[in-house]
């Protein structure tokens, strides 16, 4: 039973608070905790980041180290200053798959030098729906085949970087209006259809040897009627039998509500085992107690035969070999030491991002002392509300360099958006957010703005729809540091 009791540890991927390892996960790493993942909270400084690691490492040489870097909008190495790093929508809008691979492969190395293993991307997921609240700009576009060509792109710059890649969120999650954090999504499409859209990416990333793939919490009734892929055996041997997938399957978040409402996470992770997950990623707050009842649970659904032992067992073994495949990438692409030390001293990321990745209505005139005015609204909840975006304050060295007198507001009602207006009746203004036509207030905000002031810029920094209501004058892909100081640089200087 410890045997067995270690191998169900083996399969969890827990998270937690703070800058510092606690003495219970160092006691769980210890006796053969798989994985953790680390989200913006356990990242304060490159030095203290690989402090962590190191602690992480050294509790259990064989533990896997997990983050989101996406780029763009998600980022946990960048989040209180933002990334340099694109979007994948960013990306997909440009097209060159040689510029994919090489802001992967910076992304890659950075990781590596922080200590960090996996990265939970690509996102493979075809954003077919613009009403998609999750998605969005974090998707390399709404066509099967350009997701795909950029995924492969993204997957081999990140592995031959040394760090290992999770595509997700399988089987798709682009055409929902759902976000699974809060809610189980449905996709109604048929199995022609998933075939033709949603696989196709996933397809190209196990084709490009992705070491890892991610499930969704969604429900696909065409193939399961009642349980999300996460926890469904039919979804999954798609993945396995149809794409050929041979390495780690990794869950969602458990926590989240598309996988654990009404049955808890505990129950959860039994039937994303039994459907054929390798690696459970919990949540983000986890404790010890919450792992022992998680894997207390396991065992007593082996005992009892709802669970075979031999797939728990299967699932430690694929994990095993997952820390392994990370380690033959860095065997054949070691950072070496002094490129190491420098970027864990400077977050340093990839050249200045241009324009020519955005959209523009039309000609773009320079600007004066702008105000930009930040329509506020919920953070997407893959990016989290700590992680900067936009043009503000934290930007005010850039804005110092190339429009000087600018002033940035940020407003999150109708009443402070017409204060704004009042008290600028005579200055050039630029409006921003994110998700313009998707959010009720957003879109009220930008119509409002553009009925008082006609000649104010209306930049989306989500999921553009250009051609929709409002009329978004310029779509930057992204909100992240990179498209912000890309956008202000435009401002200064204009475009035809």
């Amino acid at each position: 039973m410890t045997d067995l009791r270690r191998a169900v540890r083996a399969t969890l991927m827990p998270g937690f608070e703070g800058p510092v390892l606690p003495d219970w996960l160092a006691t769980e790493l210890a006796g053969g905790l798989g994985s953790v993942c680390l989200f913006g909270t356990n990242v304060a400084s490159p030095a203290q980041l690989r402090q962590l690691t190191a602690a992480i490492h050294a509790a259990s040489p064989s533990a896997l180290v997990a983050i989101d870097e996406e780029g763009g909008d998600v980022t946990r190495l960048h989040h209180g200053e933002g990334s340099l790093h694109p979007s994948a929508a960013y990306l997909g809008s440009l097209d060159d798959v040689d510029v994919t691979e090489a802001v992967a492969a910076d992304i890659g190395a950075q990781l590596v030098a922080a200590g960090v293993d996996l990265n939970l991307a690509p996102v493979a997921d075809v954003n077919s729906n613009p009403l998609n609240p999750v998605i969005g700009v974090r998707s390399f576009g709404a066509d099967p085949d350009l997701a795909a060509r950029h995924v492969a792109a993204y997957t081999r710059g990140l592995q031959g970087a040394g760090a290992g890649a999770v595509a997700k969120h399988f089987p798709g999650h682009g055409d929902t209006a759902t976000d699974s954090h809060r809610a189980l999504p449905t996709i109604t499409v048929d199995v022609d259809l998933l075939a033709a859209r949603e696989l196709v990416p996933f397809r190209a990333a196990v084709a490009a040897g992705t070491l890892g793939v991610m499930t969704s919490h969604i429900l696909l009734p065409a193939i399961d009627p009642e349980l999300p892929a996460t926890l469904s055996a039919p979804v999954l041997r798609l993945l396995r039998d149809d794409l050929g997938f041979t390495g780690a399957i990794v869950s969602d978040a458990l926590d989240m509500a598309g996988a654990s409402s009404g049955r808890g996470i505990p129950e959860a992770a039994v039937l994303a085992l039994a459907a054929g997950v390798d690696l459970l990623c919990i949540g983000t707050d986890n404790t010890a107690e919450q792992l022992a009842e998680i894997v207390d649970h396991v065992l007593e659904a082996v005992a009892s035969g709802r669970l075979d032992e031999a797939r728990v067992r299967d699932a430690a073994e694929r994990v095993a070999r997952l820390s392994a495949g990370v380690a033959a990438l860095r065997h054949r692409a070691p950072v070496p030491e002094e490129l190491r030390e420098e970027r864990t001293k400077r977050h340093e990321g990839p050249p200045p991002l241009s324009s020519k990745g955005f959209w523009m209505r039309g000609p773009i005139s320079p600007l004066t002392a702008p105000v930009f005015l930040k329509l506020d609204s919920a953070a997407n909840i893959a990016a989290g509300e700590d992680t900067v975006w936009g043009v503000g304050d934290h930007l005010a060295g850039e804005l110092a360099a190339h429009l000087p007198g600018a002033t940035c507001v940020t407003a999150a009602t109708l009443a402070e958006v017409d204060a704004v207006l009042v008290a600028y009746p005579n200055r050039q203004l630029v409006v921003q957010g994110r998700d313009l036509a998707r959010v009720e207030f957003l879109a009220r905000a930008s119509m409002l703005v553009k009925d008082r002031r006609p000649d104010a810029v209306l930049v989306e920094l989500g999921w553009p729809q250009l051609h929709g209501v409002p009329p978004v004058d310029i779509a930057t892909y992204g909100a992240g540091r990179g498209a912000a100081i890309c956008l202000i640089t435009l401002l200064s200087e204009g475009a035809r």
